[in-house]
């Protein structure tokens, strides 16, 4: 068999990064490994149903190949239109129906890493505070003690300055969950997104307050807020562009 015949037989077992790696070696492999044949072997593999017609749907089976072949990285966010310098929180909460927390947080100070914890909280929650995901947090300043057993609700608006609009991140919710192995006790709700973006939906804001661990099992002792959105936000742009979606009056 001539060098030619010997190559056209072992291209239709290679790997679409091995025949790339041939089409590197001199002009002759390149203009063998070009061959559409070769290519559509690799889509037939992969997609068995492209090769059922009698021409591919794209300009040809190299090209539907080096596109799809592999995951497409996604790519970076723009940056978002709005910053923590537009922003004020409304934060209030209650015992029952009493009204036992409520602060105006204006966004640089809710940010993520303007504050430092105090000294005796438990390693779980210092690791959890210093994990690299992106949560937004607040100091409760003075800290105060909330007994176990009443009902704890919350609700959090937030407004922006530079087009005076509101939207909703909390409506009401209840710390229904005490989670004593990382000293939170957690309330969430889902976000209304504006029209503009209706196939969003689905994702939560969630809510905690941070105690002490005083070995008391009727109270908390609570020195702080957590506010943050799970995986659907993990950096402070996505945090940002994710605001900017809800639907605001």
């Amino acid at each position: 068999m001539s060098n030619e015949e010997i190559l056209k037989a072992v291209f239709p077992f290679l790997e679409g990064i091995d025949l790339v790696t041939c089409m590197l070696v001199c002009k002759q492999w390149r203009e063998i490994a070009q061959d559409d044949y070769f290519w559509k072997c690799l889509c037939a593999k992969r997609w068995p149903s492209i090769c059922k017609q009698a021409s591919p749907p794209t300009l040809s089976y190299h090209k539907l190949f080096k596109t799809f072949y592999k995951r497409q990285h996604s790519k970076p966010f723009l940056p978002p239109r709005l910053s923590f310098n537009d922003l004020e929180f409304y934060i209030d909460m209650w015992a029952e129906e009493n009204l036992i927390f409520s602060e105006v947080v204006p966004g640089p100070v809710l940010r993520k890493g303007t504050w430092t914890p105090p000294s005796g909280i438990s390693d779980v929650l210092r690791y959890h505070l210093s994990s690299p995901d992106y949560k937004m947090t607040f100091p409760m300043q003075p800290r105060f003690n909330i007994p176990l057993g009443q009902s704890l609700s919350v609700s959090v608006l937030v407004s922006r300055k530079d087009s005076k609009k509101v939207a909703c991140v909390i409506n009401k919710s209840l710390f229904d969950y005490i989670d004593r192995s990382t000293y939170r006790a957690m309330a969430f709700d889902y976000l209304d997104f504006s029209p503009a973006h209706p196939f969003v939906s689905g994702i939560r804001a969630w809510i905690s307050l941070l105690f002490m661990d005083h070995g008391n099992e009727g109270a908390i002792d609570v020195f702080g807020i957590e506010l943050d959105f799970c995986d659907a936000a993990n950096t402070e742009d996505q945090v940002l562009w994710l605001l900017d979606m809800l639907d605001w009056k």
